[in-house]
């Protein structure tokens, strides 16, 4: 164990490997364990009985709490015991029994930004993606190479597929699921369902009613009733002049690989 510049304030009873890194105004509690080169940067706290391990980088201030699984081999048929990495940022909340793996294809990682709140027994699956001021919420599953932009809000009990999208302020309401990729400022439920925008969190985000106006009837041509979305876009796109929200969840969905979320079906 390297304990860089100084002495570490360190729980006699931790178990850490000669190959890892804790900067000395890091904590590390009872019980823990710390397996093989994880790095562990300036005020972060690690709490009782956590699990860290592999090439597993931690910025600065972040709470690590009791019970969890940072930087483990991935849960992936797939991975053959090569080299991959876990990147956490700084300042994130990962809360008791939450699980975090690294990447599977040699040298590939799983990120995960900074000032993100990761709540009780939430899972993120190898080579995801977090952005910055997350909110994943207890129970919420993310599988294999999702990808979260910032400030989105998942639920507890959330189940998101592979290879999905969830963009900027979207939130997915409790025990929805996902397959296809979540619009940016949305409000998702069920299974892949827009409803409407999140005003709540628009507002929390400090724009103003004119963004959030221009977002509202950009959803309702959009998502509204089900039809052709390549139409509605281009009719968008058609305008004379388009505000940067709209712009932007424009651009998501042209680049969406899976397709984006449906509107609500009208009986």
């Amino acid at each position: 164990m390297t304990i860089i510049d100084g002495d570490s304030p360190i729980h006699p009873t931790a178990v850490i490997d000669p190959g890892a890194e804790i900067h000395p105004e890091a904590e590390v509690g009872p019980y823990v364990v710390i397996d093989g080169p994880v790095k562990v940067g300036r005020g972060t706290r690690i709490m009782a009985h956590a699990y860290l391990t592999g090439w597993t980088e931690i910025g600065e201030d972040n709470r690590i709490h009791m019970g969890t699984v940072i930087g483990h081999e991935p849960q992936d048929v797939d991975y053959e015991g090569g080299r991959t990495y876990l990147k956490i940022g700084h300042r994130n909340i990962i809360r008791e029994h939450a699980e975090i793996h690294r990447g599977t294809k040699p040298e590939s990682a799983t990120l995960i930004g900074d000032d993100n709140f990761i709540m009780n027994h939430a899972h993120i699956a190898h080579n995801c993606e977090m952005g910055n001021g997350t909110v994943l919420a207890g129970g919420a599953l993310l599988a294999g190479y999702v990808r979260v932009e910032d400030a989105a809000f998942i639920s507890g009990n959330c189940v998101v597929h592979q290879f999905v999208r969830i963009g900027k302020l979207a939130m997915l309401r409790g025990l929805s699921r996902t397959s296809r990729d979540v619009p940016p400022f949305c409000i998702m439920d069920d299974t892949h369902t827009v409803r409407g925008i999140n005003q709540v969190g628009l507002d929390r985000a400090g724009y103003g009613k004119k963004e959030i106006r221009e977002l509202r009837q950009a959803f309702s041509r959009l998502f509204g009733r089900r039809g052709n979305l390549t139409q509605a876009i281009q009719e968008l796109e058609a305008r004379e002049s388009l505000s940067e929200e709209v712009a932007y969840l424009l651009n998501f969905i042209k680049s969406s690989e899976r397709g984006v979320c449906f509107g609500p079906k009208r009986t």
